[in-house]
């Protein structure tokens, strides 16, 4: 009985797509779930919400630790910190930027977040990309763009928001990679890290946060069992939609994570469609999933190739071994360590 699970460990092709999938379903599910608790309970506390997601995972990793799931590591407070505040950035600015812009505008902010991805692992690891992954990239935003952006309306302070938003949510991203790859950590290690801070932070400043984007008091909204219920149900899925993300940007990396990630975006369009039909799917949203979803394998194609995305650094390491090999020490030659 043990063997089946190993030989599935081994198989990456069916690791990745069970992470990719494992993403998918809980990403749209606790979208599906929102939906209904904010607009149709009224707890319109998105803030607050997150730091109930978080408070829960936090239960999830102690529960976890205590079974010997997740063994003892180390992150840095000065990382640590640096994560909880781009990650906390990025809630609060996706929701003040969904507050203050048009939906149009939102939904371009948010396809921007994959050229900013692609800006920081060329800067930040070095990485480059062929003219087929370069071109499939451009593909999906093109057909994402056409299913989800109408009516564009730009204001300064909602285009502020906008870019902390879509900064933030880059940067930590990024930083989930980084984290793990540069510490040697598991993604529910990491996530034992991160969760109880974000939790702590964000239930300390999220009812005031919701107050000033709602106008509406955490405390007053009348608690019965049905969005209750709803609330624990957004809460337990967000286990596994934090869980999976850290999954799968440690797996693959965030700009991946932003290309394949839209197919959730167009099963949101989808299941809007069919369980709250405010949505309509016409010709042109159609057409731009069928653009998305083409782009979205030509990616995987061309991304998988040699040479369809690698780091400018890989070319020099024959040379550097060789000079090792030569005799020479670490100390004649500059550290470049990231």
């Amino acid at each position: 009985m043990t063997i089946i699970p190993a030989k599935i460990m081994n198989n990456k092709g069916a690791v990745d797509t069970a992470a990719w999938t494992f993403n998918i379903v809980t990403s749209v599910g606790i979208i599906i779930v929102n939906k209904a608790v904010m607009a149709t309970y009224g707890f319109t506390f998105a803030t607050t919400l997150t730091g109930l997601h978080f408070a829960t995972t936090t239960f999830m990793t102690i529960v976890l630790r205590r079974l010997g799931y997740i063994q003892t590591s180390h992150l840095p407070l000065s990382d640590l910190v640096k994560f909880v505040i781009f990650a906390n950035f990025s809630i609060v600015g996706m929701n003040v930027s969904l507050m203050w812009n048009s939906v149009g505008f939102y939904q371009i902010a948010k396809l921007s977040m994959i050229p900013v991805s692609c800006f920081l692992e060329v800067v930040l690891d070095k990485m480059r990309y062929s003219r087929d992954t370069n071109l499939s990239i451009l593909l999906v935003l093109f057909g994402v763009g056409v299913c989800t952006v109408t009516d564009v309306s730009v204001n300064p302070k909602g285009f502020i928001a906008a870019i902390v938003a879509v900064w933030s949510t880059a940067m930590q991203q990024y930083y989930v990679h980084f984290l793990q790859r540069k510490y040697s950590l598991g993604s529910f290690n990491l996530l034992g890290h991160t969760a109880p801070v974000q939790a702590a932070s964000l239930l300390l400043l999220g009812p005031f946060v919701d107050y000033w984007l709602t106008g509406k008091r955490v405390d007053a909204y009348n608690y019965s069992f049905t969005p209750l219920m709803f609330i624990f149900i957004s809460c337990t899925i967000a286990i596994g939609t934090n869980l999976s993300q850290f999954i799968c940007i440690g797996r693959f990396s965030a700009v991946s994570f932003q290309v394949l990630g839209h197919m959730k975006t167009i099963l949101v369009l989808i299941l809007g469609f069919i369980f709250f039909g405010k949505e309509g799917i016409n010709l042109q949203v159609v057409l731009g999933m069928m653009i998305a979803i083409l782009g979205m394998i030509w990616y995987g194609n061309a991304s998988s190739k040699p040479g369809g995305k690698e780091r400018w650094s890989s070319s020099i390491l024959p040379e550097t071994k060789a000079l090792k090999q030569k005799g020479l020490t670490e100390s004649n030659k500059p550290d470049h360590k990231v």
